[in-house]
């Protein structure tokens, strides 16, 4: 028997004409290039930074629209998504990007540290997940995307409190993907591993550079365009059956065989 199901256009399904979506940590680094890979697809982009030099300048950059936020409190949150959408019409999708690794060892990490790891990764993706996915709910819908990190899936030696962080934002992810999946909303995490942001660049000298591409099964580290691609999948209807899930974008470390092969 034929198969006569009917063939989408896959390279529509990468369209985002007409959709608003807002990009927190939207700067520099993987927020810049998700901020042009979505507004590429047609997106209008809220592009949400705690500086608002970048953040003006990226909006420039894509058309969008700049926000000064911190993020980590729970008004600034509140204001954005109002504006955001008032500004934009509805809210489609976001995109959280914010997230910095502290370092430090078991026996010597303290209260201080760990409470700013967690806000730093996990309290706004809470904030944004809870206030944003009411927008969303009651405009139909929407895509949520976090950046996680390969330290929340493996052992994170000197920054165990980043990856205990991670770990907790894949967990949040799933749960917000089921109790928000009745109102057509769908979660997902990208985890990248050791990527050439600037930040990354600036603390890494040649040795470094080297020591960590060897590590890399590709033979490179990624660039933040690598993370912007997954980040776009998980943002357009390309991934419209995929919810609840953590995408690892590593250049194949994590696939890695760990014993020397007979």
């Amino acid at each position: 028997m034929a198969d006569t199901s009917p063939v989408p256009d896959y390279a529509g399904l990468l369209r985002l004409d007409g959709k608003s979506h807002i990009v927190l940590g939207a700067g520099q680094g993987m927020g810049r290039q998700s901020s042009h890979a979505l507004a590429q697809m047609g997106a209008k982009v809220f592009c949400v930074d705690l500086e608002q030099e970048r953040a003006e300048q990226v909006a420039a950059e894509v058309d969008g629209i700049p926000w000064v936020a911190d993020i980590t409190k729970r008004d600034d949150v509140q204001k954005l998504v109002d504006e955001a959408e008032g500004a934009m019409g509805s809210i489609d999708g976001i995109v959280d990007i914010v997230g910095i690794a502290g370092w430090g060892g078991v026996l010597e990490i303290d209260d201080a540290e760990w409470d700013w790891q967690f806000d730093v990764v996990l309290r706004h993706a809470y904030l944004i997940s809870q206030i944003g996915g009411r927008a969303m709910k009651e405009s139909g819908g929407g895509t949520m995307v976090f950046i996680a990190s390969v330290s929340g899936l493996t052992a994170a030696p000197n920054h165990a409190h980043y990856g205990a962080a991670k770990a907790g934002l894949m967990a949040w992810m799933q749960s917000v993907a089921i109790e928000l999946a009745p109102f057509g909303i769908r979660a997902n995490c990208v985890a990248p591993g050791t990527i050439l942001t600037p930040r990354m660049e600036a603390l890494f000298d040649e040795e470094r550079s080297a020591a960590n591409a060897a590590a890399v099964p590709l033979g490179h580290m990624g660039a933040p365009s690598d993370i912007a691609g997954a980040v776009l999948y998980f943002s357009t209807p390309m991934s419209r059956f995929v919810s609840g899930r953590t995408l690892v974008v590593d250049g194949g470390v994590d696939a890695t065989f760990p014993y020397s092969p007979m």
